[in-house]
């Protein structure tokens, strides 16, 4: 196989006028730039619903970028990029806010308000987006933090919490708005390898509960063995390489089999 050779390729839905839509995301020629400096350049990916799909690549290649434009917190400069059939691009700020309460985002650091509670900082976006009283949003809370295993830790502070336990806590918080789409930056980031499988293993649960659609940024390669359905390696703005973790460790190219060394 050459080194921009792809492996394994998703079929996309050309029947414009089917319903459902049959993929969560696609994406087109995307291309982004930082001034001089080209992050992505012609950048394709299909997420087929229901799917785990691992992006891997080095520090720097672009993956942050990539799920930021998905949800448009950075403007592409090229390329069609359709989310649950819309394209972005052509959202005004009411209906692209409307879509991104479909998009779950959990940030590396897991983005918790350090000066609320568990439980202040799950009811946070409902009380933004919904209209419950206090016994429905604690019932909502509390089933949304079993779900990831933390009910005990409920009124304690984020600054009592281990790094697995606050991502356990974005992660409820995501959820709690049961998002059709997730998108994780570097889950597992930080962790021991025990809690590193926990989280992985959480993620697969998510999927298997909620039916979500995934993207997962990771550098983890023992986190993307467990929950990917297919990797796709991204190098210098453009898929690399795409794949099963399987088929992927079966390349001839070095390149390709480096980035899945345990």
């Amino acid at each position: 196989m050459t080194s921009n050779e792809t492996i394994i390729q998703t079929p996309l839905d050309t029947n414009a006028h089917a319903k459902p839509i049959s993929v969560a995301i696609e994406i087109q020629g995307l291309c982004k730039k930082f001034g001089r400096k080209t992050i992505l350049n012609g950048f394709n990916l299909t997420l087929a619903l229901g799917e785990n799909l691992v992006v891997l690549g080095k520090s720097g290649s672009g993956k942050s970028v990539l799920i930021k434009c998905i949800v448009r917190l950075v403007d592409s400069n090229e390329g069609t990029l359709s989310v649950l059939g819309e394209n972005i691009s052509e959202l005004n700020n009411t209906k692209l806010n409307e879509l991104r309460k479909k998009v779950g985002f959990l940030f590396q650091s897991a983005a918790l308000y350090d000066s609320m509670t568990v439980r202040e900082n799950l009811e946070f976006p409902l009380r933004n987006t919904h209209t419950l009283n206090e016994e429905e949003l604690d019932a909502v809370v509390s089933e949304a933090l079993k779900n990831v295993g933390l009910l005990d830790a409920i009124d304690k502070m984020p600054s009592e919490l281990s790094g697995g336990m606050r991502k356990r806590v974005g992660l409820a918080r995501t959820l709690i708005l049961k998002p059709e789409i997730m998108l994780y930056d570097e889950p597992t980031t930080g962790l021991d390898p025990i809690t590193s499988k926990e989280i992985s293993k959480l993620i697969l649960s998510v999927r298997e509960k909620y039916n979500t659609s995934s993207i997962i940024i990771t550098h983890d390669i023992s986190c993307a063995k467990i929950i990917a359905d297919r990797i796709i390696v991204l190098k210098d703005g453009m898929c690399f390489a795409e794949g099963t973790f399987d088929e992927l460790q079966q390349s001839q190219d070095p390149e390709i089999r480096s980035y899945l060394e345990l």
